[in-house]
Parts: C-alpha cells; structure tokens; sequence
C-alpha cells in the first residue's frame, strides 16, 4: 500500500459509537471515546492511558511511514507484557495524528465499552 492508501487509513473511528477500552489482567490500562485508527490499531490519547501500569523500554523499532515507535512494558499485579504499548513521540507529518497516543498488542484486549 502506498503512502496515500496509509494517509486515508488515519482517521477517527467514526463507525463505532462509544467508548473504547484497553484491558489487560483485568485492568483497564485505557478508555477513550477519541481514539485515532492507523491501520487497525486504535491509539489512545495520552491522558487517557492510566500510566501506573507502563514500565519503561529501551525497545525501539521503525515504521517507514509513521518514524521510530517507543515501547513500554505492561505491569498489573506483578504481571508483565514487554513491550506490549507503543507510541510515536516525534512522528513523521504523515502521522502526526497520533504523536504521544498509545496503542496496544501483545493480549491486551481492546474492545468498546459496551461490549461483553
């Protein structure tokens, strides 16, 4: 996919009413109803992510289109996902949507709140 097709993929989830959580272990490592959507990942806003579960990383990687991605690790109830969060802190224009927010993988589930 080219870089136009990337452009048009960022853009607010507006098919889905609602707030949309991200739980890990039984905890709510974030809730938003403003995520941004790249590429079916949904990146919270940074004050909506509840830091006391994220533990640094040195862990970096490279998107060619968004820039160097940095990684936090999950830690809830003596449990820890290495780097299972990640964020864009100097995104490229391309991306600039989602400077600072949060996405998630490694098991965290992300779903909207009104499910079950």
């Amino acid at each position: 996919m080219g870089l136009a097709g990337r452009l048009r993929r960022i853009a607010r989830d507006d098919t889905k009413s609602g707030r949309v959580e991200a739980v890990w272990n039984g905890a709510v490592l974030a809730e938003s109803d403003s995520t941004v959507v790249v590429e079916g990942n949904h990146y919270f806003p940074p004050e909506s992510v509840d830091e006391r579960y994220l533990r640094a990383s040195e862990r970096h990687t490279v998107c060619p289109w968004k820039g160097v991605a940095s990684y936090h690790a999950i830690e809830v109830d003596g449990q820890r996902n290495e780097a299972a969060a990640w964020y864009y802190a100097d995104p490229s224009s391309a991306a600039a949507e989602i400077k600072d927010h949060v996405a998630f993988r490694r098991g965290v589930r992300v779903r909207r709140v009104d499910e079950t």
